[in-house]
């Protein structure tokens, strides 16, 4: 399953009826190197999601990742900025698709004639006995409802050993669609007649081609750029590590397709089993993002899954560049999604995550950085105590030195301080720093191995530098103690 904006709005700029129903977004989003407002970008559990630009918003629709027989509906998102995200509730669900009952999956939207096509698979089916496979919804608005366009499955079949599933839908320069698909570790592309409801033939006849690159497992998805064709899939199994998205180039949409490189995969510090991507092309701009999902470290279900994006860079011959699942976020969406609290009480408002005095309450990521350098922007509102950084953290619970890991702050007391705790706390070394209440100060802190330095302002000469073999590895966050804070712009980055 893929869309793309490029394969949506670029590539079939030529298109009245598509061009007017896809149109770039009037004010294009800054550059940005990630979701700078935090991944995930929106609530729940989601997978595979593919992306469009419908009437000046970008779109992305993906599967509900739940239970098997709870996939009976599809959620979209809509956003203007790629930071504040609307959701749109039940697009499409079975209770209007006569032949699907459950395992409704990666579906694939774009705009023709004036109508808004949704693909999808549905039944997950083992053999041709079956009744499921992919199937087209039709709208006559981008957030639906949608409803089932033919009352069949458009490919019911396996073919050339495909698992009709994972869908990606692209209309070229010239107008001609083509459908790319299959599972079981094979992929498959048939082009779609201009109705988007049936399938056509190739020149030689056939319906059907199969273009499986080296390394296939399932999620093709296709765009174009500078007249160069990039099928991107996913490889590996979707519930382990393992699972990554590799790609390949060629000159023509049915390939052959050469297997290239993997660009984006599972990061120890960040994430596990990255893959089934899209890719967001802001129109007019050569700023490339690749839009996927991914598992939170500290989850093992299977379906624990949610929704990111990460800048994607080509290099000068058009290759791309491995993807850096990178950890930011401002709070400009109003929300602190992946994040967990640990005491206090914790809220977001004026783009900053704040929370009211408690002795020892904290907010953590589900990051496990080792060697990295933490930045955020620190303000003590109110109260005698402190407020910072928690890193390296691991068995964090509600209580004032409830974790293993280090701690630096900031105190109106006039210094800066750092610690380390495990149910107590050892102070590693203390610096005196005039802290004004109601002021902001950027703190920063850089680990490699056993030696921690930390800076409050002045980023050229650490307040405070350490050795402490204690803690080698764990989660980022904040945290006070006897005290109200404000926090902004929390930046990780690997070493």
């Amino acid at each position: 399953m893929f869309g793309g904006i490029v394969k949506k709005v670029a590539a079939v700029a030529g298109i009245v009826a598509v061009t007017a129903a896809a149109a770039p977004a009037s004010a294009a989003p800054p550059d940005y190197t990630t979701a700078e407002a935090g991944n995930p970008f929106v609530a729940g559990w989601y997978a595979d999601p593919d992306v469009a630009i419908y009437n000046n918003r970008y779109y992305v629709f993906p599967t509900s990742s739940r239970p098997y027989a709870e996939q009976t509906y599809l959620d979209a998102f809509s956003s203007t900025d790629l930071v504040n995200w609307t959701k749109h509730p039940n697009v499409l669900t079975t209770a209007n698709v006569t032949w699907a009952r459950y395992a409704v999956w990666a579906p694939a939207p774009i705009a023709r004639n004036g109508k808004y096509y949704l693909y999808f698979a549905a039944n997950d089916i083992q053999s041709n006995a079956e009744l499921g496979g992919i199937g087209v919804a039709v709208a006559d608005r981008p957030e639906g409802p949608y409803r089932d366009a033919i009352g069949r499955p458009l490919i019911a079949q396996f073919v050339n050993g495909a698992q009709p599933i994972d869908q990606d839908v692209f209309i070229d320069d010239d107008g001609q669609a083509y459908i790319y698909y299959g599972g079981w570790g094979h992929a498959n592309v048939a082009r779609l007649n201009s109705d988007m409801t049936s399938l056509g033939t190739f020149p030689d006849g056939s319906t059907y081609k199969e273009i499986t690159p080296s390394g296939y497992v399932e999620g093709p998805q296709m765009f174009k750029k500078n007249g160069k064709y990039y099928l991107m899939w996913s490889e590996g199994g979707w519930t382990g590590p393992n699972y990554a998205v590799a790609y390949a180039i060629a000159d023509s949409p049915t390939g052959p397709f050469t297997r290239l490189d993997r660009i984006l995969g599972q990061d120890a510090a960040v994430a596990r089993g990255a893959g089934h991507n899209s890719v967001l092309n802001i129109p007019g701009t050569d700023t490339w993002y690749i839009v996927y999902h991914r598992r939170p470290l500290s989850e093992t279900d299977g379906n624990a899954r949610q929704l990111a994006y990460d800048r994607m860079t080509f290099r000068p011959d058009g290759t791309i560049e491995p993807v850096k699942m990178l950890v930011k976020d401002n709070f400009a969406d109003g929300n602190a999604l992946g994040w967990k609290t640990y005491g206090g009480t914790w809220s977001v408002s004026g783009g900053q995550y704040r929370t009211t005095a408690s002795y020892g309450g904290k907010s953590l990521l589900d990051d496990n950085h080792t060697n990295a350098v933490y930045d955020l922007d620190v303000t003590v509102t109110s109260g005698a105590g402190d407020a910072g950084l928690v890193f390296r953290a691991t068995g964090a619970g509600v209580g004032t030195d409830t974790y293993r890991g280090y701690y630096a702050g900031i105190t109106p007391a006039g210094r800066v301080v750092l610690g380390r705790a495990n149910n107590n706390w050892t102070q590693l070394g203390s610096a005196p720093l005039t802290i004004t209440p109601g002021t902001q100060y950027h703190l920063r802190v850089e680990t490699n191995g056993s030696t921690l330095k930390v800076y409050v302002g002045d980023l050229s000469t650490p307040k405070i530098t350490v050795t402490d073999t204690t803690y080698a590895s764990g989660a980022s966050g904040v945290r006070v103690y006897n005290a109200a804070a404000a926090f902004d712009n929390v930046v990780i980055t690997n070493r």
